[in-house]
Parts: structure tokens; C-alpha cells; sequence
């Protein structure tokens, strides 16, 4: 790119990164996506992976194949440390772990959450997040090795503890994975052993707030307990977890033994706040204008689950949705500023509504006035998420998969893969420490 032309530098490429590079496609710049993973990850079906219903490949795609005809645009693998807001520059780790500061003429943070234990980071080393393709690979080893040592187990007595498995959140996440895993144990499984019933299996939804769903209109709410409980799971709700360890988890002074806990419960925003060093909640997002911009700096833009913007007094949901829009008004704005044009108004976020699907055929949704549940609400559900995945030839394998899945049951990836390396009695504990897990890029 001629030296002359703006740089833009976009950092994280999720659903708001993403979508901030792909405004920006003709714009008379240099825009430059950094990201640690070299793939956008469509999040919602992480839990399918985990569940062996989808592979890793179905839910992530290359970045560099979704940008590579936008000739403006170039891709980087690396990690971003901080910025200088007032040199205007980022300081990034490359592959080869190297660090290098980039110069940008505009910046564009988005670079979404993670995994939060509410201070209590000793849980991670029991009870895996859900929150990237290892994550999702981890917990379906997990559940697999489950079944497979309960199999080769001698003593009955130990089959329960083995065969138990916990949810600790009963948002979205949680009631998705725990419904699917459900679906999982007693139809593709339930065959497949000779001396453990699968059908015997216990999945434990445990929350302290008073509902599932909490975000979702209360009928709703009912709708998706009532189908959790007929397809066997335990929800225990108003109970606050006290500890995890390695045979299980006390909760609201019950005492719960399982092998296998998953942590659905929250998550934390980047260290963007801390980059930045500027006004940020409790719990750590950004406060922008109405603009998505940084208060003093017109130039910076965050964007998605690292930004709080209020609108109408209301802080705006961490959803995909949101990091889309944002992230298209944002490189919009940046676009008609270089042009010379009239910039748009401010920012504002049209819903389109929540769902989340129950098990096999079972949906919940809600948008404006309309709240349905059922089967009709499920094949919304599926088409909006095939619509949001990221090529046509990701839709088309979904699709496929999902269609053979509900018609015989049979899943797409049953494999138990133990990376090289790894820990074999707590892999959690390794991830822990990696660098993947320090910084938020």
C-alpha cells in the first residue's frame, strides 16, 4: 500500500473485527487485522463441538480465506500487549514471537471476552470455559474419556461419579451444552457401551439465579427448564457455588461428585481498559461515546463484549449482534471520515431478538413481542444461524450435518484427540498458563 494512505488497524477478528474490516473493503486505506488464532470463530456452535455434533473445522474458518479478495486488507497472527494512544501505535507479539509496534491512523478494539471465575481463579484447573476451539475439543475429550472409564472401570461404585456431569451457569451456554448433552448420552451413545448405560448418566444445571435464561421473558424461561427436566437434566437453581475440585463441586452447601464440571457461568472483557488506561465498569469494559469511539480520542473505536455503550440508559448486551453492528458503523464512520463525507449518526443497535435451542427440535425465541417456543421456533433458530456463518461452504457442511444428525442421530466428531504435551489429569491447568490465555487480541 502507498505510504500516503490512512492505516487502520484492527485488532481481534471476531464477529466485531470481522465485520469492521469488511466495511472498510473500499475504502482508500491500509487496513490491518491482527488476531491471535489465525480463524474467526463463529462462537454459538462452540458447544456442538464439545458435544461432537459439529467438528472444529465447521465452526471456524480462516480468516485470510474470508478477506483474502479485499486488497486493501492484510492479515497478521500475533498478540497484542498494549497501545500507545498517544504515539498512536500497538504493540504486538508475531508468530515468532517477536514484539513489533504497528503505527495506525485509526484503531478499532475488538477484541471480545473471557473466561471470569468471580475471583475464584482456582476453579479453571477443575472446570473448563467455553470460549475457543481447544475449549470445546477439551470438554468433548472430557466427556468421551468419561464413558470410556466408566466402561473399563471394575467397580460399579465408581460408575456414578465418573457418569455425572455439571454445568455451572444456566445462561445460554450453559443451557445449550447441557440440553445437547443430554440429547448426546441418550441417543448416539446409548448403544455404543456394554457395561455402563449411558441412559444412567446424570447432567447437573446448576446457577444461583432463580431462573434459566434470565435475560429471556419469564414464560420463556419456564419453557426451557420444563424441556431441560424431560430430557433428564437436574436444575438446581438459587444455588451459589462454593467450591470445585477434582471429584466435584459444593453448591449452596450440597455437595455434588462428578469428574466432570464445565464452567458456563461468566466471563470478563479484554484488558482493552487497561491498554487504553482509560474509564471503564466494574468489570472492565470500555465506556464509549455514542459513537463507539473513546472519550478524547475520536481516532480509537471498541467495539462488541469489551465496549459498554449505553443506549436509552441500558448497558447493550454482549451478543454478537451487538459486535457486528458496532463493528460495521464503526468502519462506516472511519470510511466517510477519510472520503470527506458526512459521518453517520450516532450508534444505534436495532435487536433482532435472543434464542437459544433446547435439544433436538426445541427452540426458544423472543424478539419484540413475539415469544414462541417449540420446533417452529428451532428451525428459525437454525436458519439464522446458518445465515451467520462466516462462507457458503460452512453453511452448506452445517447444514448437511445437522440434517444427517437429526435424522439417524450419528454425530460428527467422536474423537478423543490428547494433544502433545498436554496434562492428562487436569489439561485445564496447562491452558492456564498459556499465553493464549493472557492476552485478549
Amino acid at each position: 500500500m502507498s505510504e500516503h494512505l490512512p492505516r487502520i488497524v484492527i485488532v481481534g477478528g471476531g464477529f466485531g473485527g470481522l465485520a469492521a474490516a469488511k466495511a472498510l473493503r473500499r475504502t482508500e486505506a491500509e487496513v490491518i487485522l491482527i488476531d491471535r488464532t489465525n480463524h474467526h470463530l463463529f462462537q454459538p456452535l462452540l458447544y456442538q463441538v464439545a458435544t461432537s455434533v459439529l467438528a472444529p473445522g465447521q465452526i471456524g474458518t480462516p480468516i485470510r480465506g474470508v478477506l483474502g479478495r479485499q486488497p486493501n486488507t492484510k492479515v497478521i497472527l500475533g498478540e497484542v500487549t498494549s497501545v500507545n494512544k498517544e504515539q498512536r501505535y500497538i504493540v504486538a507479539s508475531s508468530a515468532d514471537r517477536h514484539e513489533v509496534k504497528i503505527p495506525y491512523d485509526y484503531l478499532i478494539l475488538a477484541t471480545g471476552v473471557r473466561h471470569s471465575y468471580f475471583g475464584h481463579d482456582e476453579f479453571e484447573r477443575f472446570a473448563p470455559g467455553l470460549k475457543s476451539l481447544a475449549d470445546a475439543e477439551e470438554i468433548r475429550n472430557r466427556i468421551l474419556q468419561a464413558f470410556e472409564q466408566a466402561e473399563a472401570e471394575e467397580n460399579p461404585g465408581s460408575h456414578r461419579d465418573l457418569l455425572t456431569f455439571v454445568l455451572v451457569g444456566a445462561g445460554p451456554t450453559g443451557v445449550e451444552m447441557a440440553a445437547a448433552l443430554a440429547v448426546l448420552v441418550r441417543t448416539t451413545l446409548r448403544s455404543d457401551f456394554k457395561r455402563v448405560d449411558p441412559l444412567s448418566a446424570r447432567i447437573v444445571l446448576v446457577d444461583m439465579a432463580n431462573r434459566v435464561l434470565g435475560t429471556f421473558d419469564e414464560r420463556i424461561s419456564d419453557a426451557a427448564k420444563q424441556r431441560l427436566e424431560r430430557l433428564g437434566v437436574e436444575v438446581r437453581l438459587g444455588k451459589a457455588v462454593d467450591t470445585i475440585d477434582a471429584d466435584g463441586i459444593t453448591a449452596g452447601g450440597e455437595r455434588i461428585a462428578s469428574k466432570t464440571v464445565i464452567w458456563t457461568a461468566g466471563v470478563t472483557p479484554s484488558p482493552a481498559g487497561k491498554w487504553l488506561a482509560v474509564e471503564t465498569d466494574r468489570a472492565g469494559r470500555v465506556k464509549v461515546q455514542p459513537d463507539c469511539s473513546v472519550p478524547g480520542h475520536p481516532e480509537i473505536f471498541v467495539v462488541g463484549d469489551t465496549a459498554l455503550h449505553l443506549q436509552d440508559g441500558k448497558p447493550l448486551p454482549g451478543v454478537a449482534q451487538v459486535a457486528m453492528q458496532q463493528g460495521r458503523y464503526a468502519g462506516k464512520l472511519i470510511s466517510r471520515r477519510i472520503a470527506g463525507r458526512p459521518v453517520p449518526p450516532p450508534f444505534r443497535y436495532f435487536d433482532k431478538g435472543n434464542m437459544a435451542v433446547v435439544g433436538k427440535g426445541f427452540a426458544v425465541l423472543q424478539s419484540g413481542p413475539i415469544k414462541m417456543s417449540g420446533f417452529f421456533a428451532w428451525l428459525a433458530w437454525a436458519a439464522i444461524h446458518l445465515q451467520f456463518l462466516a462462507t457458503q461452504n460452512l453453511r452448506v457442511s452445517v447444514f448437511v450435518q445437522w440434517v444427517w444428525t437429526y435424522l439417524t442421530g450419528q454425530r460428527g466428531s467422536r474423537l478423543i484427540v490428547n494433544h502433545h504435551g498436554a496434562a492428562q489429569d487436569h489439561p485445564a491447568a496447562e491452558k492456564a498458563a498459556t499465553p493464549e490465555k493472557q492476552l485478549a487480541a
